[in-house]
């Protein structure tokens, strides 16, 4: 900072000299750097450590640093789907008023934005026959906790249990487990039965103090989930709130879920638009409209200005930074606003029809590669005797920890979910690899 802005306060720091002293008075600091408890150990000592190069040398760096990654062909699934995105997705997405826009909290100049906002919850609702889709979630686990504290604030009984399948993923499991934390609410599993739904184990587990039920299709092992409307009669006959995992994929062939009584539905949308991201998603949060008032997060509308043209704004913020604490749903902040456009440029490109085929081919495919793989010497595929949906289980009689490790010094990426089983998940992404994934298996699983 230069003489003259240390005066005058600057745009990243517009305190004067004199402000900081009398900041630092008031606190009775010395200084700002008392202000920190900077370890001398990790303390910036001035220098880098980093070699002066030219640009030409520094691309040849870096060039050889990336060539020692593995390269493999990822056949992991468990949460993370690779659909081919389209390159006018990153072409438009990538234009300086959506890249460098956060929330469009004036309207006026954010209207294209928010339009686009207002699609991608327009194909929400339709995908899932809700009423009521927000536009601003982290990722399917956060999105979940957020069902959880709802179920709190819709219900009309006391309630205090949260049932989970006994598949859930670990990941989402935990942070469903901090959100739980602080209302005090009991996270507890139910039986799976090959990969679905216990009906009868759920039955005998559900009460008058579950607050919600969850369930998911396709589960985490890629089964379609039969029993949804049987899920979801449980759930009602105990008041208890119905929260369904899905995503959009998915939804454009299964049973939408309002037709199977859920109230809530959440799940990744970045499954479109983004690949695999993994780290970075956009949770999906879908519900009711009698329940508008009780959603996290932001929500846009429609309306009209003072010339009767359509208008978009962001109608409903329910979080703390802009309503009274007391008031607010949560506190979940993050503009996913980005990647939900870039999820429903996919979509459109896609079309309805577009959308349905890429479904069938997240059936089709993983079915015909588990039906090459049962027939390798040492493999049994798949595991569950269900309709599959991207990804599916396959028993191995040597041990999966060793298949796995085989299979990555040949170049192919694949889950181990047990002792003896290991999960592959299917997309158009992986077709050209798969005639290598069988050959692979067939040496290194007998």
């Amino acid at each position: 900072m230069s003489e003259r802005e240390t005066e005058r306060g600057s745009p990243y720091a517009p305190q004067t000299a004199a402000e900081t002293t009398a900041m630092l008075d008031a606190v009775g600091a010395a200084d700002l750097e008392s202000l920190f408890d900077v370890p001398e150990s990790v303390a910036f000592d001035g220098e880098f450590g980093i070699d002066a190069r030219s640009e030409r040398e520094t691309k040849r760096e870096v060039a050889r640093l990336l060539r020692r990654n593995a390269d493999l062909t990822e056949f992991l699934g468990r949460g993370h789907y690779d659909h081919y995105v389209p390159s006018v997705v990153d072409d438009l997405a990538g234009r300086s008023e959506f890249l460098t826009s956060y929330t469009q909290y004036q309207p006026e100049v954010a209207q294209g934005f928010l339009q686009a906002l207002f699609e991608y919850q327009s194909m929400l609702v339709e995908l899932t026959g809700l009423g009521v889709a927000n536009c601003s979630m982290y990722d399917d686990a956060t999105a979940l906790g957020e069902a959880a504290t709802l179920s709190q604030r819709v219900r009309s009984v006391s309630g205090d249990r949260i049932l989970v399948p006994g598949h859930l993923r670990e990941g989402k499991r935990a942070v469903l487990a901090n959100y739980a934390d602080g209302p005090g609410l009991s996270v507890e599993s139910y039986p799976m039965d090959d990969g679905a739904v216990d009906v009868d184990a759920l039955a005998d587990a559900i009460d008058s103090e579950t607050a919600m039920v969850y369930a998911e299709t396709p589960t985490v092992r890629g089964v379609v989930e039969e029993n949804l409307g049987a899920i979801g009669d449980l759930a009602d006959d105990h008041d208890a709130l119905f929260c369904l995992g899905s995503d959009p994929v998915a939804l454009s062939l299964l049973e939408r879920p309002v037709d199977v009584g859920a109230d809530v539905v959440v799940g990744d949308a970045g499954s479109l638009g983004t690949g695999t991201a993994y780290g970075f998603g956009l949770g999906m949060f879908v519900t009711r409209e009698e329940y508008l008032r009780q959603v996290p997060g932001r929500l846009v509308g429609a309306s009209e200005d003072a010339a009767d043209r359509r208008a978009y704004t962001l109608t409903l913020q329910t979080r703390e930074q802009h309503i009274r604490k007391e008031r607010a749903t949560s506190n979940i902040c993050t503009n996913q606003a980005w990647v939900a456009l870039r999820t429903a440029m996919h979509a459109a490109w896609l079309g309805p029809d577009g959308l349905v085929d890429l479904a069938n081919e997240c059936v089709t495919r993983p079915r015909d590669l588990a039906a090459r793989l049962d027939e390798v010497v040492g493999l049994q595929a798949p595991v569950h005797d269900r309709h599959h949906f991207r990804e599916f289980v396959a028993r191995t009689d040597q041990p999966a920890s060793a298949v796995a490790g085989d299979l990555l010094d040949e170049g192919y990426a694949v889950s181990e979910v047990g002792e003896h089983l290991i999960q592959v998940c299917a997309t158009e992404t992986t077709a050209e690899a798969e005639d290598g994934l069988v050959a692979a298996l067939s040496e290194v699983a007998k």
